[in-house]
């Protein structure tokens, strides 16, 4: 991902509607994401286009994610921890 795309995708990470979704995507793009194979990548950016109302249920575990590339992304939110 070039640098102007992961600007944007910060940009979207951590100005967020809920500052818990501010924490955690912004942690995890600075934590985990560099790890990312680029299909993963590509299901995060994803995951991070949602509304959070849309996304919060996911990483709670309210909502079941359909899609197995998300859900993997989405399990590893759940292992950010945020302090």
């Amino acid at each position: 991902m070039d640098r102007e795309a992961l600007n944007r995708l910060r940009w979207r990470c951590t100005r967020r509607a809920m500052l818990e979704m501010d924490l955690l995507l912004g942690k995890f793009l600075d934590e985990r994401f560099p790890a990312l194979t680029p299909a993963q990548a590509e299901a995060f950016a994803v995951l991070a286009d949602m509304e959070d109302l849309e996304l919060w249920p996911l990483v709670n575990g309210t909502q079941h994610c359909q899609d197995p590339l998300q859900a993997e992304i989405v399990a590893m939110l759940r292992d950010v921890r945020v302090k």
